[in-house]
């Protein structure tokens, strides 16, 4: 079983501008909200896999409703629990004129560390060995930096694979408690690092020392340029693929997807490598954070080219 944890998820609001301009006024000519938040975009593209996985997360007010509403009418089983305060929306605006994507985040709900162990507790009590545990996202205002740490220590020990795919402290502190499996893209990863890391060889490099910290595998997603895919006695550069790009939101987070629910089924690592690349250029080509049809990713999955290294 596959479970998806969002600490801080948002209504995701994405509107199209052409030639968006500071300090204008501009009109939107298409808009469309999702739920979102990185771990409810990974219970989006399982479900679309064919994967089943249970969407756990913190909710507040009529916008953390329309979220959870919208789940529940994807048939994805969640797991909320809801608290007082109004889940954030985010605005995604798609200037396709000048060929931009930004992002306008806002902070979300406050949580106590009690709420925190309370929901860890619940989790744990439902995990099987075998099962994954997806973590992602960034960390609501109030939960402790080494939150993710914390979290993958107890479902570790409850016998689960842990996925981390976090930015910032909250993953250099998870990196701590040794996840299976890492995800961060290339900036991310260079940030944890501390050094602008330039190239494929460099990312590799900083991979392979997340390895040997005692991570079982890490995938580096370096957008248009791929994306590597690296174990302890593996190493996999997949190229990326050329396709239209109507959202880059969610696309790490669909390779989440794939990834988890690639070891759930047991794929072999050049089914995974090709998987995964699919599943991310795939939703690339979807508006918002929307999931992919199964059938378009089945149509991309000739077109990955990967080698090892």
């Amino acid at each position: 079983m596959i479970h998806t944890v969002t600490l801080n998820p948002a209504l995701d609001k994405t509107v199209e501008i052409p030639d968006f301009t500071l300090d204008a006024v501009n009109r939107i000519t298409a808009m469309r909200t999702d739920p979102g938040g990185k771990g409810l975009n990974v219970s989006k593209v399982i479900a679309k896999l064919g994967g089943t996985s249970t969407a756990v997360g913190i909710l507040g007010g009529s916008t953390g409703r329309r979220i959870a509403d919208a789940m529940d009418a994807l048939g994805i089983p969640c797991a909320f629990t809801f608290v007082e305060g109004e889940t954030r929306t985010n605005l995604k605006v798609i200037d396709r004129t000048r060929h931009t994507n930004t992002d306008l985040n806002e902070p979300g709900l406050t949580v106590t560390p009690a709420l925190l162990d309370e929901m860890l507790a619940r989790l744990t009590a439902d995990l099987r060995p075998g099962d994954i545990v997806v973590l992602s996202g960034s960390l609501p205002k109030g939960a402790p930096v080494d939150t993710y740490a914390t979290w993958t220590a107890a479902c570790q020990k409850a016998g689960a694979r842990v996925f981390l795919d976090a930015d910032g402290e909250p993953l250099a502190h998870g990196l701590a408690a040794k996840p299976y499996l890492v995800k961060p893209n290339n900036h991310e990863l260079s940030r944890l690092t501390g050094h602008s890391l330039e190239t494929a060889e460099a990312l590799l490099d900083a991979a392979r020392g997340l390895i040997a910290q005692g991570v079982e595998r890490v995938v580096v997603s370096m957008g248009g340029d791929g994306a590597l895919f690296v174990g302890r006695d593996t190493a996999y550069h997949a190229e990326g693929l050329n396709v239209p790009v109507g959202s880059t939101v969610g696309a790490g987070d669909s390779m989440v997807a794939a990834l988890a629910y690639a070891a759930e089924q047991g794929l072999s690592d050049a089914d995974t490598v090709a998987l995964a690349v699919a599943t991310s250029a795939a939703n690339v080509m979807c508006s918002g954070s929307q999931a992919a049809e199964r059938s378009a990713i089945d149509a991309l999955l000739p077109q990955v080219c990967s080698h090892t290294l």
